[in-house]
């Protein structure tokens, strides 16, 4: 669960990189949390800080993989990236140890629409 919370608090950090958190975000998170088991009020106390949050770097391959591939996805719910959300992931890729052209391929098998 421990791990569950980490990705999520990213996503909302994600969400709020833009400076506001849009109501298609807002519905995302709200779906995620779900999925997650994350109470809507420790949800909600999270988007409130969503500002104050320093990004956590999974500490395996596999849930480096996932988190980027959860911001990816997350960043496209609205349709198209923020320069601020493209920021973010791009910078959050590199400290995750991704190379440029292996987040290009992230980036284009998320919006082609393809899954790995």
């Amino acid at each position: 669960m421990a791990t569950e919370l980490e990705h999520f608090r990213n996503l909302v950090s994600l969400s709020a990189a833009d400076g506001k958190i849009e109501e298609t975000e807002r519905i995302a998170l709200s779906k995620i949390a779900y999925e997650k088991g994350i109470p809507m009020d420790r949800m909600n106390v999270m988007l409130n800080r969503a500002s104050e949050y320093i990004f956590l770097i999974p500490q395996n391959l596999i849930d480096r993989e996932k988190q980027l591939q959860d911001m990816i996805e997350f960043a496209m719910v609205d349709g198209e990236f923020a320069s601020a959300e493209l920021e973010l992931i791009t910078t959050v890729a590199e400290k995750l140890g991704f190379s440029k052209d292996e987040l290009k391929t992230y980036l284009n098998s998320v919006t082609s629409g393809k899954k790995d």
